[in-house]
């Protein structure tokens, strides 16, 4: 009996091991850290968990097209910022700063701020959170309509 709970311990614990990854939250290893600014058209704003992502179409020098991937955090943390799922619409002119890019050279980026069309600054990175200045900031983004 002491060896049947034994082997039967030991495929739990196995188990829990096992599987200790699929729990764990993606990390950094797919982004290299890089700021960039486009220009662009929304798309798509996909209020969604456990991220947010604005789509942008942003045309480069000659002309193309690439549609860019911004990810945000979750809406219940992006909401602290003045985000809504009323915040952009298809057709929106908006220029995204990237703190983080895709390291295969995809057009998928992390974002830490979205400037409107009318100058309007948006913070999105958490690191804006809890200071003198993203007190500022959600104010003014709160004040968008």
């Amino acid at each position: 009996m002491k060896s049947g709970f034994a082997a039967g311990f030991l495929a739990v614990v196995g188990l829990l091991v096992a599987s200790a990854p699929i729990l764990a939250h993606h990390g950094n290893a797919q982004y290299e850290s890089k700021v960039l600014t486009l220009k662009g058209t929304v798309t798509a704003w996909m209020w969604t968990n456990p991220h947010v992502f604005l789509k942008v179409d942003v045309k480069d020098d000659k002309g193309n097209v690439a549609n860019w991937a911004g990810e945000l955090v979750a809406p219940s943390n992006i909401i602290n910022f003045g985000f809504t799922k009323e915040t952009f619409k298809p057709g929106d002119e908006v220029t995204i700063v990237t703190s983080d890019v895709a390291k295969n050279g995809a057009s998928v980026a992390r974002l830490s701020e979205v400037i409107l069309a009318n100058g309007q600054v948006m913070k999105t990175a958490g690191k804006y959170d809890g200071n003198a200045a993203a007190a500022a900031d959600h104010k003014a983004n709160a004040e968008i309509k």
